[in-house]
């Protein structure tokens, strides 16, 4: 198993940013990702960069660790850009980029671009919306010239040469749980990104979110086997800070192992920890955290 951070875009680069991702490629971790949100929940108010530019700089500052975003929705992004934007920074990074993605949700994003009387995307629209913008993104970043005239999204003799470093592209995490998304994962993923269940992330047990991450996985299984995919070969990736724990993974060392092994038997193979971040959702022991990059990663990967 894997053991990744996601730092959020909520440092100034030149007092603590550049520091923090730098010490996640000492640490060890696998992978570093970012939040790409205009804003996010509870840090709505306060420093807030966008990640893109946060990804540039933290390649040019790194040479290992792998970077990505965890995840990008078409809340706010369009499928022709966002391609452009992806290939240099797997050209800046040497090939370390992954694209987390998900089809979004109801909050700041969904409603910064709205005008007047505009309503939010219901859910069936964002799932449609999904649908196209992943595999016109798919298309952008493995041909030389695409043109696309779709429901929500058009492209018209849009180049993107010389493509990817990564060939054919830079790989897809797909954020899915539902069966739109799940069959999106199984035709365009390389990897497949859970949060666990978002029904029982306060009122449930562990066992309970073990057991719901165990269905959305069966459910994964079948929707490769529908389109003849071996779901062995998806990633599965679970960010962590979302599901209900009885202390928490990042209390110890040893409550991380426990935690990581039973995920481990279900068969996710990357974990995602949260940089702490003091007073917040996100708040830990840094020293402890620490640890766990260093010694909880060598017990799990032992």
């Amino acid at each position: 198993m894997r053991v990744s951070t996601v730092i959020l875009p909520a440092y100034r680069w030149s007092e603590r940013g550049r520091e923090i991702w730098q010490r996640a490629e000492e640490l060890g971790f696998h992978a570093a990702y970012t939040y790409d949100h205009l804003s996010w929940r509870s840090f709505r108010d306060g420093p807030w960069f966008g990640a893109v530019p946060t990804l540039t700089a933290a390649a040019a500052a790194t040479s290992r660790l792998r970077l990505g975003t965890l995840v990008t929705s078409p809340n706010f992004r369009h499928p022709v850009t966002l391609a452009k934007e992806l290939i240099t920074l797997d050209d800046v990074s040497g090939g370390r980029i992954a694209l987390g993605i998900g089809a979004g949700g109801s909050g700041f994003d969904a409603t910064a671009l709205l005008r007047g009387a505009e309503e939010p995307w219901s859910p069936r629209e964002r799932a449609d919306r999904f649908g196209e913008f992943v595999e016109l993104l798919d298309r952008l970043l493995t041909h030389d010239v695409v043109t696309h005239e779709g429901t929500h999204y058009s492209a018209h003799e849009v180049r993107n040469i010389p493509g990817c470093v990564q060939r054919p592209r830079l790989p897809f995490g797909v954020a899915a749980t539902g069966p739109r998304g799940l069959r999106l994962t199984a035709r365009y993923g390389q990897a497949w990104v859970t949060t666990g269940d978002p029904k029982i992330a306060e009122t449930g047990t562990p066992a309970d979110s073990v057991a719901a991450i165990a269905g959305q996985i069966d459910r994964l299984g079948q929707a490769c086997a529908e389109a003849g995919r071996d779901t062995g070969d998806l990633g599965k990736i679970l960010l962590t800070g979302f599901t209900p724990a009885a202390a928490g993974p990042l209390s110890s060392v040893d409550a991380f192992v426990d935690f990581a092994g039973r995920h481990a038997e279900l068969g996710i193979d990357e974990i995602v920890l949260h940089w702490p971040i003091p007073d917040s959702i996100f708040a830990a022991d840094l020293g402890t955290f620490e640890k766990i990059a260093t010694e909880g990663a060598a017990q799990i990967a032992g």
